[in-house]
């Protein structure tokens, strides 16, 4: 088992490197960029993602003359005719852009290894303290969202088997699949409107994770103030999940109750709850703990985005998309690395998980 650890802790290196190095490369051609933002601030035509960002560091206020001069120098930036080439110049430097795109990448991934992720180009705090500040509403919604989906779907998915073609396996597919045809930010939005103060009651918070002064409160009471305000975000994400995990589980169970060792088992004597626990379980769960780490990584991270803005919750699912349309690079690397590592981790982890399941598996003997 310590082999197989040490082996894909080993591959995970050159996957993050790859997916480093490809990001770098798109970024390397996709238009537009920080120097591009500094100087459509100071033309007036800024249109960046969000107005909390501001612009340029030190160099947001300057503006150079010689336009004749300037016109021609700084021709690769668009907008940028009319500056002085030593203001374009020392923005240059000041993002990075003074040096080669091979050495750029080497430096960065040289500093990813060390965990030194620089700082934010526009907010003027290291990319790790806007990771710590963003990462427990990450957290919160995606760890209690997995555990809410995992801990309904897997015994409603199990009842849904063993009560297949009954009226309560009808009317409970009927209930899923509607809930999984509704967007989930559909569904926040409605949420909003019944029960947050819009057209009818105002029973929940509409932003935030905690009150005002929940520092304040007494721990139980910030423990009912915490899930208070996790409510509607947790239903609104735990929606389309709820179904999908629902379905596989079923699915998983019948797949395996039609199997050839439940037929002996049953003839051997054994209760309908010995074969469903002490036979089928083993088998039908391998399955949906494969599909554990997507998942978890889409309820911390990619499903997370709407349901974040919606909710005015600050995680990093708004920080990773607002840095994108900022050309945050620092913060855009900084997030794709701890979120690509996140996934690896994870994904060791639920293969780990098989052998508990299931100890019949042996990773020792398996060629990765």
């Amino acid at each position: 088992m310590s082999a197989y650890i040490a082996r894909r802790i080993f591959l995970m290196l050159p996957t993050l490197l790859g997916i480093l190095f490809v990001s770098f490369v798109v970024v390397q051609f996709a238009p537009g960029g920080p120097v591009e933002r500094v100087i459509a601030q100071i033309n007036g035509a800024d249109t960046g993602g969000t107005s909390r960002v501001s612009g340029g560091g030190d160099f947001g206020a300057q503006r150079g003359q010689g336009a004749g001069a300037a016109g021609a120098a700084n021709s690769k930036y668009r907008g940028a005719q009319g500056l002085d080439p030593d203001f374009i110049k020392k923005l240059e430097v000041q993002f990075g852009f003074d040096k080669p795109a091979p050495e750029r990448f080497a430096l960065m991934v040289w500093n990813f290894a060390r965990f030194d992720f620089g700082n934010s180009y526009f907010r003027s705090v290291s990319v790790l303290q806007l990771i710590k500040e963003k990462l427990p509403v990450s957290m919160s919604l995606g760890i209690w969202m997995t555990l809410l989906t995992y801990l309904i779907s897997i015994p409603l998915g199990i009842r849904k088997a063993v009560k297949d073609g009954s009226r309560f396996d009808t009317w409970t597919s009927a209930v899923i699949i509607i809930g999984f045809a509704i967007p989930g930010f559909l569904f926040a939005i409605l949420l909003i409107v019944l029960f947050a103060g819009g057209s009818f009651l105002n029973i929940f918070p509409l932003r935030g994770l905690t009150s005002d002064g929940w520092s304040q409160f007494p721990w139980y009471w910030k423990i009912i103030d915490y899930f208070w305000h996790l409510t509607l975000p947790l239903v609104s994400m735990a929606l389309g999940a709820f179904a999908t995990m629902t379905l596989l589980t079923k699915n998983s169970f019948l797949d395996e109750i039609r199997k050839q060792y439940v037929m002996t088992a049953r003839a051997k004597g054994c209760s309908e709850r010995q074969v469903l626990y002490g036979h089928i379980f083993r088998n039908a769960m391998l399955i949906v703990i494969a599909g554990f780490p997507g998942a978890f990584i889409h309820a911390f991270f990619s499903g997370s985005l709407l349901i974040e803005t919606i909710f005015s919750l600050d995680g990093l699912g708004l920080l990773g998309f607002e840095s994108v349309l900022n050309r945050d690079y620092p913060v855009v690397f900084g997030t794709l690395f701890i979120f690509s590592l996140v996934g690896l981790v994870v994904n060791l982890l639920s293969d780990l998980a098989y052998m508990w399941i299931d100890p019949r598996i042996d990773f020792e003997a398996r060629e990765v």
